[in-house]
């Protein structure tokens, strides 16, 4: 005797309670009466051990019902909307997120030029430079390097002496050392 002929069938009684409990409508995909045939799907396969208590059972239509087999509900693959769903959701946060770098990038890249402009008195400088007033700006705020181009500013010398000053100070902001 096998596994199949040993299978205890639902009694009419349970299969209308646990269709009646699902208001007439198949769990997985929505379809109801008229257009399908209900049938009593274990969520707990038989082959797997599962009984026919009714928290055991869920109604299915035929189709998803034989789709599935003698598979747990743990193991349905994700439906194709489900999927698309989560896939335009992970879609929407890397937007968000490149577009708060962006927003970050255009910031520093503003913010470095007004430094430039309050330690040089104009708006020129090397890329390299440049890229280490943003280093400056990203590490110690706006605010902390203008402070470090006004000391730097004035004092006397070639454009290079106020750069190389300019830098010591940051620098010394960023360790600490500054008094």
């Amino acid at each position: 005797m096998n596994d199949l002929t040993a299978r205890k069938p639902i009694s009419k009684r349970v299969r209308f309670d646990v269709f009646k409990r699902d208001g007439f409508v198949c769990q997985y995909c929505g379809a109801h009466p008229p257009g399908v045939v209900l049938e009593c799907d274990h969520i707990n396969p038989v082959a797997q051990g599962g009984g026919n208590d009714p928290d055991n059972l869920v109604t299915a239509c035929l189709p998803c019902n034989r789709g599935k087999g003698a598979v747990g509900l743990d193991v349905v693959p994700q439906s194709l909307a489900a999927r698309a769903a989560q896939v335009a959701e992970a879609e929407a946060q890397v937007a968000g997120y490149n577009a708060i770098l962006e927003a970050k990038r255009e910031r520093v890249e503003n913010e470095a030029w007004r430094v430039v402009e309050a330690l040089m008195g104009e708006a020129r400088c090397s890329p390299d430079e440049l890229r280490s007033v943003k280093t400056f700006v990203e590490r110690l705020g706006v605010h902390e390097a203008l402070d470090a181009a006004d000391i730097a500013y004035p004092r006397s010398g070639t454009r290079d002496a106020k750069w190389r000053y300019f830098c010591g100070i940051c620098w010394s902001k960023i360790r600490g050392t500054f008094a």
